[in-house]
């Protein structure tokens, strides 16, 4: 059904000829009626938003574990923030901003309990049946295991959002992409978009967090020639700028030079490589939303620092090596006596024949708090199980 004030007919208005237009979506795999004045996705979108997946975000963490303050960011908060830049980005190419939220907000819902030392060693357990790819384990959740409609497993997103969601490129992530999502083709440019997004977006809040949280200080970002040229800006149009409020000009700043020259260098390459439609999208060899060579000079001193300062500081080394051990104690136990499972689990196992598939899919759903509070079940003697 067409809805009544036609999005067909608003799409090609107002997108560019290369964006994502609903009409030319390769639809669910379970057929649906479309809705009155929804589009599919939009649809994707609000699917996302109330699966029990997108719920525990919120105590997912990306750098600090759960415990260590309720300032440090979250993968809920994380999420929100690449989709407000995503959004920002595809509004100035005339992308469709709608398949660019809801990619953005999927894009974390395959991530393991404290961050990449979870995926690592998830990875590493379950070397032998496939290992872990938490895009891989989006397209799971989105595809099997959110159970919420009778007349389908998963949310039966469209081809466009699963696609987005496998083709999630970042130096984290990378997965092997199945055949029905065309591994040889480009991803649309509503994922690319996300996957710069992304990067802004944890660049910067994790300079901001890695300050909150005294492991990195702002003497040492004065040795990073783009950190130092905003400050300066700063400082020069707000001499007497509180401390606290000169971080968040700064942060805020950064995010908006990266999110322009992404736009610009974006509009450049979109221009320069004739893309005329989302084909030529599909066809084209390497990607077409980036930044600039220029800023990415500029900005891998700030990656640097980040990695050496932030990312490898004992402490963030003392979590993700706690997190790492009480996954993998989880995991044996569970694997050594499936009966200590929950029985929707033990069924699970029963019917498919794959304890450690199903022990894994358990796991990585976890939020670190439950993670923590399991392992204290399963080896604290004087803990209530």
């Amino acid at each position: 059904m067409t809805p009544p004030f036609s999005i067909y007919e608003l799409e090609d208005k107002y997108l560019a000829p290369y964006a994502s237009k609903t009409k030319n979506s390769r639809g669910r795999r379970y057929k649906e009626p479309e809705h009155a004045y929804r589009s599919p996705y939009q649809r994707d979108r609000d699917r996302i938003i109330h699966s029990a997946a997108f719920r525990r975000l919120e105590y997912k963490t990306q750098v600090f574990v759960n415990h260590e303050g309720d300032y440090y960011r979250t993968r809920l908060t994380h999420s929100l923030e690449v989709s407000q830049i995503a959004r920002t980005i595809a509004k100035a190419l005339r992308l469709n901003e709608e398949l660019t939220e809801a990619l953005s907000l999927a894009h974390d819902l395959g991530h393991t309990p404290f961050g990449h030392a979870g995926e690592e060693i998830l990875n590493r357990l379950m070397k032998d049946h496939g290992g872990f790819n938490h895009n891989l384990h989006t397209l799971k959740i989105v595809d099997q295991l959110e159970e919420r409609y009778p007349g389908f497993p998963g949310l039966n997103l469209t081809w466009e959002t699963r696609e987005g969601i496998v083709k999630h490129t970042t130096s984290y992530d990378k997965a092997r992409i199945p055949k029905e999502l065309h591994p040889q083709a480009m991803p649309s440019l509503e994922a690319q978009i996300v996957d710069i997004a992304d990067e802004i977006a944890y660049d910067n809040h994790d300079l901001d967090d890695g300050l909150t949280s005294g492991l990195i200080s702002e003497a040492a970002l004065d040795t990073v020639g783009l950190w130092r040229k905003t400050k300066d800006s700063i400082e020069r149009r707000y001499p007497a700028i509180e401390p606290s409020k000169k971080k968040y000009q700064i942060i805020r700043n950064l995010i908006a030079i990266l999110v322009d020259d992404a736009i610009k260098e974006s509009t450049r390459r979109l221009k320069h490589n004739k893309i005329r439609g989302i084909e030529d999208v599909r066809r084209h060899k390497g990607r077409l939303v980036d930044f600039s060579n220029d800023l990415k000079k500029q900005r891998l001193p700030l990656r640097t620092f980040l990695k050496e300062g932030l990312y490898n500081h004992y402490r963030v080394n003392r979590m993700s090596d706690k997190a790492r051990r009480f996954i993998e104690e989880i995991f044996r136990a569970y694997i050594h006596n499936t009966a200590m499972l929950p029985a929707e689990y033990q069924d699970k196992i029963k019917t498919q024949r794959d304890a450690p598939n199903v022990v894994c899919d358990y796991i990585a759903g976890m939020t670190d708090r439950f993670a923590l509070d399991e392992h204290e079940k399963l080896f604290n003697p004087y803990k209530k199980v």
